[in-house]
């Protein structure tokens, strides 16, 4: 698997540093588990974060810091169980982090024809999560219309490919999208692609047809 596509900078950094929400953190560990690039990034990263650390004076924590602290965990620990887990068998269709939030593979999914040629199926998230994950199959041909994003959004693509202004995306490549940018994404592959989309705020179809979906599609 040849990736090219990859997060933007800023994006690993805020990964390293765990202030990416719940969907993008999911999507990057997802994409970073086949990249050894990004793997040697991380790590780089995390590098110089330590290094950063060791100049910072101590800090006291306040007596109940500790306790806090718990609690936190035991509520993400009850949030986490209520996503469905596989009984670890591997499966090369989907990077380990995804893997766990499916009973099957993608053979298995129950798809939601949702407009022509698309199909969605929604992943768990926590309820703290502020983004949304979503599974799309899109059939080969399928022009998806013209449209912008609300905020922030990461697609990862695990089967087939699309090509759109930034390129050609195919198994294991990340596209990095925020709210400056629009592109239409058009499937090139002889088979569906499947991809999963991490987002914060809906899409913003720019033509008619697109904004009269975009209730239906839900992304």
């Amino acid at each position: 698997m040849k990736i090219v596509h990859h997060p933007d900078s800023a994006t690993l950094v805020s990964y390293a540093a765990g202030n990416l929400d719940e969907g993008f953190a999911t999507l990057v560990a997802a994409h970073i588990a086949s990249c050894e690039k990004c793997q040697a990034a991380l790590r780089e990263i995390e590098r110089v974060g330590g290094a950063l650390l060791d100049t910072v004076d101590a800090t006291p924590m306040s007596p109940t810091a500790l306790e806090r602290t718990l609690s936190r965990l035991d509520s993400e620990t009850a949030d986490e169980h209520r996503a469905p887990r596989t009984n670890g068998e591997k499966r090369p269709d989907l990077p380990a982090p995804l893997a766990r939030l499916l009973k099957g593979g993608l053979d298995d999914i129950a798809w939601k024809t949702v407009a022509p040629g698309v199909s969605k199926h929604p992943l768990p998230v926590s309820r703290a999560a502020r983004s949304r994950l979503t599974l799309l199959k899109i059939a080969p041909g399928t022009k998806v219309p013209d449209h912008g994003h609300g905020g922030m959004e990461l697609t990862l693509v695990l089967k087939g490919s699309y090509c759109d202004a930034f390129g050609r995306f195919a198994p294991g490549d990340l596209a990095d999208l925020d709210e400056h940018v629009e592109h239409q994404p058009i499937v090139d592959s002889p088979e569906p692609c499947v991809c999963v989309v991490a987002t914060e705020a809906p899409t913003r179809f720019k033509n008619v047809f697109g904004r009269i979906l975009q209730p239906i599609v839900g992304i």
